[in-house]
């Protein structure tokens, strides 16, 4: 785990209680503050898997902490605006429940040896969440309501596309594994 790229997702995994401390605060710039800390936090993720793929520094902690990592930020960010009263939980249901269900599918292929990589419209779903919520926690101090109620709508939207993009993507993978454990459960049955 010492390795540049894995210090940096337990940077971000550490950040989130100083960004979630800053929201939750009643500090004068506490929401400013707080979209500072998640903004750095949000960084580390592009800066930790390029720096692993340019110094071939891909390890078992990062593949799996890393994208633990982001979906714990963005989850800590939209239950922190939802119990705040700021945030619809219905929004923050439809984030969460995709984040965790496409972890959970790529985490079942991966340990049944199939590789489920991250995808370009993956990538565009994390920057228009993180967009989204840095436009809630400056809303409405300088980021118009109807600008943020339209940015997190197309966060969900890609959310949404995005999920059914992995599923459809993993589905083959994981027809494969069903199938591989049919035919090992025939050879048992057999012998």
């Amino acid at each position: 785990m010492g390795n540049l790229a894995n210090r940096l997702t337990l940077l971000r995994i550490i950040l989130i209680p100083v960004f979630m401390a800053f929201l939750l605060s009643r500090l004068p710039l506490g929401d400013w503050l707080a979209a500072g800390v998640f903004v750095i936090a949000a960084l580390t993720d592009s800066v930790d898997g390029y720096i692993a793929r340019k110094h071939n520094q891909i390890t078992v902690f990062g593949q799996f902490f890393d994208p633990l990592a982001d979906k714990l930020l963005i989850s800590a960010a939209l239950i922190t605006l939802v119990g705040q009263g700021r945030l619809s939980a219905w929004l923050a249901m439809i984030i969460i429940t995709r984040e965790f269900a496409v972890s959970g599918l790529r985490y079942f292929a991966w340990m049944n040896g199939k590789v489920v990589p991250a995808s370009p419209l993956g990538k565009i779903k994390t920057v228009s969440q993180v967009v989204a919520i840095i436009f809630w926690i400056l809303k409405p101090a300088i980021i118009s309501t109807i600008l943020a109620d339209i940015v997190m709508g197309i966060a969900v939207a890609i959310t949404i596309v995005s999920g059914l993009d992995y599923y459809l993507k993993i589905r083959p993978k994981l027809d494969q594994v069903a199938s591989d454990q049919n035919k090992d459960q025939q050879l048992e049955t057999r012998s």
